[in-house]
Parts: C-alpha cells; sequence; structure tokens
C-alpha cells in the first residue's frame, strides 16, 4: 500500500495549488489520478477485510477521538498539535 500511496502522492508533490487545480482538468491526468486512488483503496479495504476491521467503524471511532483531541473551541483555525495548546 506505501508503494501505491507513494505513486498517487507523485502527481502534488511540490504542486502549487493552482497546479493540482490544472491536474484535476487535464482528463488524462485526473484518470491517473484515479487509478492510482483505486489503488490505495483496494489494499486498505484488502487489509481490513483480511484482518476483520470494519472501516466504517474505525473511521467513526477516529473521527470520535480525534473531536477528543482536537475540541473545535481549542483549535479551530490553529494548526497546532493536542500537545502544544
Amino acid at each position: 500500500m506505501n508503494i501505491e500511496s507513494s505513486e498517487l502522492l507523485e502527481h502534488f508533490r511540490w504542486k502549487k495549488p493552482e497546479e493540482v487545480e490544472a491536474l484535476f482538468k487535464d482528463s488524462k491526468k485526473k484518470e491517473e489520478i484515479q487509478d492510482e486512488m483505486a489503488d490505495v483503496l483496494y489494499f486498505l479495504l484488502r487489509i481490513a477485510q483480511m484482518n476483520d476491521i470494519d472501516l466504517s467503524d474505525a473511521l467513526e471511532s477516529k473521527l470520535y477521538k480525534n473531536n477528543q483531541k482536537y475540541p473545535v473551541e481549542k483549535f479551530k483555525g490553529s494548526h497546532k498539535k493536542y500537545n502544544e495548546i
């Protein structure tokens, strides 16, 4: 999965926001990015399946944990980690 994630990242690395926007307007580039996203998703789903992990439950749990670590009233507009506030 790391290799597939790296292949996805290659499309965006060192790009300015307007360059990224242009990638998605180019149908060939968009398809390449889409294919890499699908590869990452496939491996993630397969790992979850092989290890009896429900990704919907995992996401819900992680969002709850993040909400506890990063309450909106303290962190809105900040890029600091929970241990820096």
